[in-house]
């Protein structure tokens, strides 16, 4: 019986490495621009898998600071979307490109004022899937955070 276990054992992690180490397996790459790099902060701005990008969740902070863009929640909102668009675009991938956002307010009243910005960005014919949540205690005191899921272009 222990015999047959090891053999088990054995033959999956063979499996398993070659399945790792074939030709057709999925790359995983970590995308971390200057500006974040220079911030020392401890996450990639994406990771792209194969053919979809996984964004890190955009606060409306100006490029390469801590600082939270002017204008309140319109002005975070349009910052952070911005901040998504500069990333997508360096990995490979478009605002057009996303297939999910996922949105987490600090005051989830603020969810009309928030959509006023996000149409701006999102009105094309086929638009991404979207969830939003209130919750608190955002980085940086920020009212949002947006993360999404886009697809490399193909175009």
């Amino acid at each position: 019986m222990k015999t047959n276990f090891l053999i088990a054992l054995v033959l999956t992690l063979f499996i398993f490495s070659c399945e790792n180490q074939h030709p057709g397996a999925q790359q995983v790459e970590h995308y971390q621009s200057e500006q974040m790099a220079k911030l020392g902060l401890p996450f990639s701005d994406a990771v792209i898998v194969g053919n979809t990008v996984y964004l890190s969740g955009q606060i409306g902070n100006l490029p390469g600071t801590l600082e939270l863009a002017p204008g309140g929640l319109k002005g975070e909102a349009k910052q952070a979307i911005e901040n998504m668009k500069s990333i997508l675009e360096a990995v490979g991938s478009s605002l057009e490109d996303v297939i999910k956002v996922t949105v987490f307010m600090d005051d989830i009243s603020e969810w009309g004022e928030f959509n006023e910005e996000y149409v701006k960005y999102f009105n094309f014919e086929k638009k991404p899937a979207r969830s939003a949540f209130g919750t608190t205690g955002l980085a940086l005191g920020a009212k949002l955070e947006i993360e999404c899921i886009a697809l490399k272009s193909t175009r």
